[in-house]
C-alpha cells in the first residue's frame, strides 16, 4: 500500500524541507507504484552513517520493443532538494552490472543531471525519465549466465563508491504485480518482475509484453512510455533548465548593472565635493592675497606719512 502524505511526513519529520520533498515523492510514487519510500541507515565514504529515506524498487525501461523492470534505490539526502539524489542500480541475485558510461561496479549512477542538480528546475520526476531513457540506450544490468551486448566499456564519470552499504533493504517486488487500474493518470505500463532469461546473446531477450486489456489514454498502447512523451519531457526539462540560467544571468547582469549605477552616483557625489572643496580653497586664498596686498598697503602708507613728518622737520 502506498503511503499517504501524513506517513511521509512522519517519515520525513528531521528533513530540512520536509513538505518539498513529500510533495516531489508524491508525484513519483503516484506515476511509479513499484518505488517504495524507505529510511534506513547510508554510509559514507568516510564511514559515517546517517538515517536516510530512499524510493526503492523498479522502473519500467522499454528496450528493442519490449519492456523490463530495472530496479534501483535513489536516496534523499536530508538537504533534498537543494542537493541531488544519491543513485545506485540495485541488481537482484540473478543479475549483474554492467558497467557503462552511467554505471560504476558498485552499481552507482552518473548523469549530468545530477552532477548540475539546481532545484527548482532539477526533481525526482524528471531524473527517472531520464534514467528511463539512459537505461533504454544501455541497459545497466544483465542475467548471470546471459553474455552482455556488445557495448563498449566506459570508465565510470566518478569516483569508485565503497560507501553503498544499506542494511535490512527488503527484496524487490514479488513475481507477480498487481496491474495498474485503467484509470489511473500518468504513465501506463505494464509491470512485469520477470528479468531476461539465463541464455541468449542479448541482454533482455524476453517475450513481449502482452498489452493491457483497459488502458487509459496515454503515451503508447502497448504499456510502454512513449518515445515522444520522453521527448517532450526532457524538451520541458532542459527548457526549464535554460530558463534557469537565462533568469540568472540576468538577475547577475542587472546586479551588476546596479552596483555600476551605484559607483557612478558616488563618483558624481565625489566630483561634486572635489569642486566644493576647489572652490572654497580659491575664496581662501583670494582672500589671504587680498589681505596680503592691504597689510602691504597700509605699510607703505604708514612708511610714506614717516618719511613726510621727518621733512616738514627739516
Amino acid at each position: 500500500m502506498a503511503m499517504n502524505e501524513a506517513q511521509l511526513k512522519k517519515l520525513l519529520s528531521k528533513y530540512k524541507y520536509r513538505d518539498l520533498t513529500v510533495r516531489e515523492m508524491l508525484n513519483v510514487i503516484g506515476l511509479y507504484r513499484d518505488l517504495k519510500p524507505i529510511m534506513d541507515s547510508y554510509v559514507f565514504n568516510d564511514g559515517s552513517t546517517r538515517e536516510l529515506v530512499n524510493l526503492t524498487g523498479t522502473i519500467p525501461v522499454p528496450y528493442k520493443g519490449n519492456t523490463y523492470n530495472i530496479p534501483i534505490c535513489l536516496w534523499l539526502l536530508d538537504t533534498y532538494p537543494f542537493n541531488p539524489p544519491i543513485c545506485f542500480v540495485k541488481p537482484t541475485n540473478t543479475m549483474t552490472i554492467k558497467t557503462g558510461k552511467h554505471v560504476d561496479a558498485n552499481g552507482k549512477i552518473y548523469l549530468p543531471y545530477l552532477h548540475e542538480w539546481k532545484h527548482p528546475p532539477s526533481d525526482l520526476l524528471g531524473l527517472i525519465q531520464i534514467l528511463i531513457v539512459v537505461f533504454g540506450e544501455e541497459p545497466p544490468v544483465f542475467s548471470r549466465s546471459a553474455a552482455p551486448a556488445p557495448y563498449p566499456m566506459y570508465p565510470a564519470t566518478g569516483p569508485p563508491n565503497t560507501s553503498y552499504i544499506p542494511g535490512g533493504m527488503p527484496p524487490y517486488p514479488p513475481q507477480n504485480h498487481p496491474s495498474i487500474p485503467s484509470g489511473y493518470p500518468g504513465y501506463p505500463y505494464q509491470s512485469s518482475s520477470q528479468y531476461p532469461p539465463t541464455s541468449g546473446p542479448q541482454i533482455f531477450p524476453q517475450p513481449p509484453v502482452s498489452q493491457p486489456q483497459n488502458t487509459n489514454s496515454g503515451p503508447a498502447r502497448d504499456g510502454t512510455i512513449g518515445e515522444d512523451t520522453i521527448r517532450a519531457s526532457l524538451i520541458s526539462a532542459v527548457s526549464d533548465k535554460l530558463r534557469w540560467r537565462m533568469k540568472e544571468e540576468m538577475d547577475r547582469a542587472q546586479a551588476e548593472l546596479n552596483a555600476l549605477k551605484r559607483t557612478e552616483e558616488d563618483l558624481k557625489k565625489g566630483h561634486q565635493k572635489l569642486e566644493e572643496m576647489v572652490s572654497r580653497l580659491d575664496q581662501e586664498v583670494h582672500v589671504r592675497l587680498l589681505s596680503r596686498k592691504q597689510f602691504q598697503l597700509r605699510a607703505l602708507m604708514q612708511k610714506a606719512r614717516k618719511t613726510a613728518g621727518l621733512s616738514d622737520l627739516y
